[in-house]
């Protein structure tokens, strides 16, 4: 590999002969570039592969260097590039932000890489994880400009705990702020990676790229498998297509596929013969035999989206193997919503849309329930709030419905005075509080990176929370690692919006999950004209229950339009009224037809208008509007 300065830009040299996917050598050349030409058949080297993620923070640059590695490697023609080529949907190039992982197939040297572009939010981290179960090492990426980040740490300590090999790599170091020596120090004393072995690369001028494709190469090791072995396959993504069907993300670990292969599906205990399999370069591309080690997609004809889980073994069901792999362990919701489609008609839709998404993204749940203002919907459970936001857009946009979501949850254990148990997501489902011995919130170990500058304000958010300081530790002169538990309830909301807020954004967080606490907790009620809507209920603290009745109140009452009676809106705690406000009546003037006259005339038609006014309130009933529901759940608030 050779490398030229033109005008300042780096352009990759391919050279004269490259290898094909399956071991054999083509040498098809035009003008002077050599033409990607694979030949079926062969089953590759195991020498040849390389399996790799790239892990970061957020923001540090994945997605662009994954850009320049299909530049280099001639994966993609430069007309046809683009940014973020890998992001596939258009809300992760609208965000600028990676949601779902995905691979590539790419040729360097001698060598072909089998990439994978992984999310860097928190609320992904899921992704993460099944990602490293299909690699051999990871290509660890710091922002030279920032140093480690709460995921940096996050995503290398998985990386460690899945014993991989680790290139390190200081991206952006054509940025004027840029510091790669002294964040090279921080990396080795917090993560113990020798300074000189971390590479200086810019994944926006391609500067250092190709020596980390090199360095790749030198240190992930080969993949072990063995291709006499019966055929074991780890499925670790899924997409549904309406045309194709269930398209699946699979690494070979032993034996090998061909489109003449009929698969069993361990888990699900189903056969099905397969229409077609390939890599991706970054294009779908068929070829005859995926083998060990191996990455690629698989396409079955499956319909029922639930056979083709991420974590399920596939085999040869002519000569199956006896044992499945190591799946991944489920992800556990931290956040309940309700979602409602604004249209009733629509439930059956919703259905439909949740299952199919499940199986691009699986750590969602979901499951039925019923409001009493907004009619049948679903209970869905997600990772963080970001995931619900994503979740909500993805149905909205790919499915094309209309959704209202309930403000968000978290998950409470209740001890009942009988000494029973329960679970409870959902507040209207609390029991009075006559029957409640305890209520139990979940708790959070978190991880906040900040400069010590604002030490004192990230402090005072945290213990504002109900936090407690656990470890406090400076990773360097400049920067602090701050370790609190804090309350699940009370970071779901805007907790990492105040936190950006008060540190001009220079924080960072990473929490888990720390098990469960007994709390002083109540359920705050919204009533409206003295009926109770369900779906403004919600589970706060006692000593946050007064503030939160009386901004809900004074919301909805912007929010509801006057009627023809005084509609009461009130907050409660059990029977205890906490706030009220009141949405006053509309008046019809009913003097209007009169033109003087004897004052009786007027005031018996006021008179006649009060009883009649009486009477409706008596029997009215409030109309709420679906823009106020809208409006009062908004999470921004």
């Amino acid at each position: 590999m050779t490398k030229e300065a033109d005008g300042g830009c780096y352009r990759q040299m391919r050279p004269d002969r490259t290898h094909n996917m399956v071991g054999e050598v083509a040498d098809l050349r035009v003008g002077s570039v050599t033409v990607f030409q694979p030949r079926p058949g062969i089953v590759m080297d195991l020498d040849r592969i390389r399996n790799t993620s790239i892990i970061a923070h957020i923001d540090h640059g994945k997605s662009t260097l994954a850009d320049r590695m299909l530049e280099l490697t001639g994966a993609v023609d430069a007309r046809d590039m683009r940014d973020q080529y890998l992001d596939s949907m258009d809300l992760e190039r609208e965000r600028g932000i990676t949601i779902k992982l995905q691979s590539v197939t790419l040729e360097w040297g001698d060598h072909v890489i089998n990439l994978i572009d992984t999310p860097g939010h928190v609320d992904f981290g899921y992704e993460v994880s099944r990602s490293l179960a299909a690699c051999e090492s990871v290509i660890l990426v710091v922002d030279a400009a920032q140093g480690i980040e709460a995921q940096t740490l996050a995503n290398c300590y998985l990386a460690i705990e899945s014993d991989l090999e680790i290139v390190a790599a200081l991206n952006k170091i054509d940025l004027p702020a840029a510091e790669p020596d002294r964040y090279a120090a921080e990396i080795e004393q917090v993560l113990g990676i020798p300074a000189d072995e971390i590479l200086r690369i810019s994944a926006k001028t391609g500067d250092g790229v190709a020596e980390l494709l090199d360095a790749v190469v030198g240190k992930t090791p080969p993949p072990i498998g063995d291709a006499d072995e019966p055929l074991q396959a780890l499925i670790f993504d899924s997409h549904f297509d309406q045309y194709r069907g269930v398209i699946s993300s699979i690494r070979v670990v032993n034996g090998d596929i061909n489109p003449k292969t009929r698969l069993r599906f361990m888990q699900a205990g189903t056969v099905h013969e397969v229409d077609e399999i390939g890599i991706r370069n970054p294009d779908n591309t068929p070829v005859d035999r995926l083998g060990p080690g191996e990455t690629g997609y698989l396409i079955a004809g499956i319909k029922d989206v639930g056979e083709a889980r991420s974590g399920e073994t596939v085999t040869d069901d002519r000569r199956p193997s006896t044992t499945p792999l190591d799946g991944y362990d489920e992800p556990k919701p931290m956040v309940f919503s309700g979602l409602y489609p604004i249209d009733g008609d629509e439930f059956s839709d919703l259905r439909d849309a949740l299952e199919k998404l499940r199986l691009n993204d699986a750590s969602f749940t979901y499951e039925p329930e019923t409001s009493g203002a907004l009619g049948f919907g679903f209970r869905c459970g997600f990772l963080g709030l970001l995931h619900m936001e994503i979740v909500r857009e993805r149905l909205e946009r790919e499915f094309g419905l209309t959704l209202i979501s309930t403000a968000p949850s978290v998950e409470y254990h209740v001890t009942r005075t009988d000494t029973t148990e329960a679970v409870v997501s959902n507040p209207a489902d609390l029991p009075p509080a006559a029957e409640i011995a305890s209520v139990a919130e979940p708790l959070l170990d978190v991880h906040i990176l900040t400069p010590t500058t604002y030490t004192g304000t990230v402090m005072d958010l945290c213990q504002s929370r109900r936090g407690e300081m656990k470890k406090m530790e400076y990773l360097s002169p400049e920067r602090v690692e701050l370790q609190y538990t804090l309350p699940l309830a009370e970071v779901v909301l805007d907790f990492f919006d105040q936190l950006k807020s008060r540190t001009q954004g220079y924080a960072s967080l990473d929490y888990e999950s720390a098990g469960y606490e007994v709390a002083d907790l109540v359920r705050v009620d919204v009533l409206l004209h003295g009926d109770t809507v369900d779906a403004f209920s919600t589970i706060v603290h006692r000593d946050r229950s007064y503030s939160y009745g009386r901004s809900m109140a004074k919301k909805l009452k912007e929010l509801i339009p006057r009627q023809q009676f005084e509609v009461p809106i009130q907050a409660a705690i059990g029977g205890r009224i906490i706030a009220r406000e009141s949405v006053r009546a509309f008046r019809k003037d009913v003097t209007e037809k009169l033109y003087g006259g004897d004052i009786t005339r007027k005031r018996k038609l006021l008179e006649k208008q009060k009883v009649g006014k009486k009477r409706m309130k008596s029997i009215g009933r409030v109309d709420i509007p679906q823009e106020a529901f809208i409006s009062a759940l908004q999470l921004d608030d």
